[in-house]
């Protein structure tokens, strides 16, 4: 008995110095459920916590169990809020959080929010509060706040490294923000407001941010002309990344503008033929090119890829065809990362401009270090995700969407080039597929379910024949913890029972289901601190190809997740939290 107390000293003491050095979350959640004094342990020595829905918990839990964060993540509006099939109110508002954040959390100097509604009172709580020490501010795809919110960070945060407003919908009043934080701060390392509606920027201001701080690495700006970015980029002297910028004047304008040396990261908007000589003269030191928003066709694509024999990641949209895909598999052997996006026209000008099981063999074929694949394609062969599965050994992230496009796909259904790709890309972690009505069968479901053995994270779109498949898949799939699908035949019923059969799985969001004349065939996944939310059919207005407003049935959603703050109390009115209790009732 002796001997037993003696050793769980021992324990304890070398956990004491071995847990500071366990980062990883899966690691640290692990360790935390072995007693209650490692459990102590976790809680008193853990700097970062990520959740991924603000609604799985309360900032006061948060506070009891980590009372010394020094860095939080947190997640508003499912992923689906990203391509407007949520809707606006949904929820995923900050305040709450910034409440608890502003009275305790003493430590904490990074924040994170993403797809949250941040208001400009919220911005101001945490400027007063936490103004002093906050390092890092990211409000990522966020919403509900304007430039003056922006002002009292600008104010305030004199010792902010870096702030991310990629993709937030901001209501701009004036630029008076940016010139605040040109003013006040010294220490800035990255600053990122791309792909927002800001345009009252001044290029002075920017110029005097490159000045004041000397350890500036990271840019990414909305649209500015490039020529008035001349005397920022002589200043930015170790500027490693810039993204943003346009281009207006005269391509004869253009040779006075001289990119930073150690630049290795770009992404200009806009560019066209012309302006691609700007890159040139570095191209063989890029690491990263982000060409979404550039304005180049196939043939600009593959001159200016056979240039880049460093490149690791590259954005794109589909226009880059199987030619520059080709183009990239001989050029860019250390390739890691890469994106394609859907064109956006659909109607591709450019007849090269598609993507096809061409492409996908030569790239498997030619960047053997990839590790992340997203990709919208025009045609897809059995063959050519069999080519992935043989040689992509490295892949741990694959999306994969087939455009709907008038042209008949030879080749579906799919299923054995998916059990190909999934057996042979052991690293696998995040899987999406994306078809068409018979492009994967009852079979192939099933195959995705017994060859992801270690996949956390799944979209599934237009799978499926019946129940019977989507039952099959749900027997494997061991380390799913969030699925994700959509116009998919199943039942309510089938839906369930497959959820209480996922035994890692955390959070269902479905749109497109048959669903039940009551709604009680839901019944047979509740259980204890399970959310189930229902947001009904509704009709959304979105643009044509001309630009005119086009009303667009959305069919219902179901949102389940597990949460230990019992169901929210925010609900609007297009969401239904569905009580297990009423429904027996009913």
């Amino acid at each position: 008995m002796e001997d037993r107390r003696v050793r769980c000293r021992i324990s304890d003491v070398v956990m004491d110095c071995v847990m500071p050095y366990l980062h990883d979350p899966k690691d640290r959640d692990a360790v935390s459920l072995v007693c209650k004094r490692w459990y102590e342990l976790d809680a008193l020595t853990r700097k970062h916590v990520t959740i991924a829905l603000c609604y799985t918990t309360t900032p006061d839990r948060l506070r009891r169990r980590f009372q010394h964060l020094e860095s939080l993540k947190l997640k508003g509006k499912p992923r689906a809020a990203m391509f407007n099939l949520i809707p606006e109110d949904w929820g995923g508002f900050v305040k709450p959080w910034v409440l608890e954040i502003s009275n305790s959390f003493h430590r904490l100097k990074c924040l994170h929010f993403r797809r949250m509604i941040v208001s400009d009172s919220d911005l101001e709580l945490l400027a007063d509060s936490r103004g002093r020490v906050l390092q890092v501010l990211k409000l990522d795809k966020c919403s509900g706040f304007t430039t003056g919110g922006l002002l009292h960070i600008g104010r305030s945060c004199r010792n902010l490294r870096t702030l991310f407003l990629e993709e937030s919908s901001i209501v701009e009043e004036d630029g008076d923000w940016l010139h605040a934080l040109a003013v006040n701060n010294t220490v800035l390392e990255t600053l990122n407001f791309y792909m927002t509606d800001l345009i009252k920027v001044k290029f002075e201001d920017l110029e005097l941010i490159a000045k004041n701080c000397r350890s500036l690495t990271s840019v990414k700006i909305s649209d500015c002309e490039i020529l008035e970015l001349v005397g920022f980029f002589r200043h930015a002297a170790v500027l490693e990344e810039f993204c943003g910028g346009s281009f207006n004047e005269q391509s004869e304008s253009y040779s006075v503008v001289t990119l930073p040396q150690k630049l290795c990261r770009l992404g200009l908007t806009y560019m066209g033929k012309n302006e691609m000589q700007i890159v040139f003269p570095f191209a063989t030191v890029l690491k990263k090119l982000d060409l979404l928003y550039a304005l180049l066709d196939t043939e600009d694509h593959c001159t200016l890829i056979q240039r880049c024999p460093n490149l690791e990641v590259l954005e794109t949209r589909n226009v880059i065809g199987d030619r520059g895909l080709e183009v990239l598999a001989r050029s860019c052997k250390r390739l890691r990362r890469l994106r394609i996006e859907r064109g956006a026209d659909d109607g591709m000008e450019d007849e090269e401009g598609v993507v096809s099981q061409r492409g996908l063999m030569a790239l498997a074929q030619g960047c053997l270090e990839l590790e992340y694949l997203a990709v919208y394609v025009s045609d897809i062969t059995n063959a050519s995700l069999e080519y992935i599965g043989t040689y992509s050994k490295n892949l741990s992230d694959f999306r994969l969407v087939l455009l709907d496009r008038e042209e008949t796909i030879t080749d579906l259904p799919l299923d054995n080039g998916v059990r190909a790709l999934l057996r042979g890309c052991h690293k696998l972690r995040r899987f999406a597929l994306y078809l068409r009505p018979g492009g994967l069968t009852d079979l192939g479901l099933s195959y995705i379910g017994r060859y992801s053995p270690n996949v956390r994270w799944m979209l599934l779109g237009y799978v499926g024949e019946s129940d019977a498949g989507l039952l099959e898949f749900s027997k494997g799939c061991p380390s799913l913890q969030k699925l994700e699908m959509r116009g998919c035949c199943f039942s309510e019923r089938a839906l369930a029972n497959a959820v209480m059969q996922l035994a890692s799985l955390r959070y269902l969001w479905v749109q497109g289901y048959r669903g039940s004349a009551t709604g009680r065939d839901l019944l047979a996944m509740a259980r204890p601190f399970w959310n189930i939310e229902l947001i009904p059919p509704r009709r959304v207005d979105v643009p044509d190809q001309q630009g005119e407003a086009l009303a667009v049935e959305h069919p219902a959603h179901i949102l389940a997740y597990y949460s230990l703050a019992g169901p929210r109390t925010d609900c609007p009115d297009t969401v239904i939290p569905v009580d297990p209790a009423s429904l027996l009732i009913s």
